[in-house]
């Protein structure tokens, strides 16, 4: 099982996206706020993708400063360069999350 946080504006389910794949839960959080209460009360996260019109650039230096043992940060490359968070090719959340479960698959 693979756990992935999704941060994502509030309109986005990103359950949905991994809807159907048993190897994935998808955690969701629409602030940092809610993305760095989920952290500290779920261990088991793998990896957090940062998503377009999400507070990414904020929640990848409150990670750095607060949580350096922080699970990976991922965020497509239209997002630009943010420091701390690895570049995934850009895509719909599905491909997004495809990438990242072949990632830690491997």
């Amino acid at each position: 099982m693979i756990t992935i946080l999704v941060l994502a504006s509030s309109h986005a389910d990103p359950a949905l996206a991994a809807a159907g794949d048993p190897s994935v839960e998808v955690l969701g959080a629409a602030s940092v706020e809610e993305a760095i209460e989920k952290l500290a009360r779920n261990r088991r996260v793998d990896a957090v993708l940062l998503l377009p019109g999400s507070p990414a650039r904020e929640l990848a230096e409150t990670l750095a400063e607060e949580d350096p043992s922080a699970p990976p940060l991922f965020a497509p490359g239209s997002l630009g360069e943010i420091p701390g968070v690895a570049a995934l090719p850009d895509g719909d959340l599905a491909a997004l999350l495809g990438g990242l479960v072949k990632r830690f698959s491997s």
